[in-house]
């Protein structure tokens, strides 16, 4: 990620079902996993941008210790150990304008099956789908209530069906139905 696409990113931004802010830190599966599985059940994925007050949204960057904290592969790992199925992301570690060092962690849409936590946590629960409800204050948390849910089950259909499709064990949706009627002229 360049300073530049930062920049975009960061322009007037406030967080949303997509976009997370967090104040400077180093990595910490407690602190980060909830965010990271609610992303992974977001219909596009999402964001997480390190070195960001959530509050206040006062940019502070973080640190190089805190920025060499976060490494993809043990970060990965440690995720692993509550995703079921697994959670894809990356994370870079652009610079501002200003200089300021941050950490993103882009988080990718589950691929066919909504992410679900498999292992008890500080801040997670087995059994539990995490989501960021784009009609509800931006936060990750339990799936509570049915409209949400049915949006995960509904992108999972969705997802599997394409997925059969492109295979070939499933059919292509049919046309829109003929208009007789309209072919006739009316007769």
């Amino acid at each position: 990620m360049t300073a530049e696409e930062l920049e975009a990113l960061l322009a007037g931004a406030e967080e949303t079902d997509r976009l997370e802010f967090k104040g400077p830190m180093s990595w910490n599966k407690h602190t980060l996993a909830k965010d990271i599985l609610a992303l992974a059940n977001v219909q596009d994925g999402g964001t997480i941008v390190i070195g960001i007050e959530d509050e206040t949204l006062v940019r502070q960057g973080v640190t190089v210790e805190q920025s060499d904290t976060y490494v993809a592969d043990h970060m990965r790992d440690q995720i692993a150990e509550y995703a079921d199925p697994e959670v894809r992301f990356s994370v870079r570690k652009p610079t501002d304008h200003n200089g300021l060092r941050y950490v993103v962690i882009q988080v990718a849409p589950f691929e066919t099956l909504p992410v679900i936590c498999k292992k008890d946590g500080r801040d997670v629960e087995k059994g539990s789908v995490y989501f960021r409800s784009p009609a509800a204050k931006p936060q990750s948390a339990r799936i509570s209530n049915s409209t949400d849910m049915r949006r995960v089950i509904e992108r999972s259909v969705a997802k599997r069906w394409a997925e059969l499709q492109q295979i070939g064990l499933a059919a292509a949706p049919a046309g829109p139905a003929h208009d007789y009627d309209q072919e006739l002229g009316g007769l």
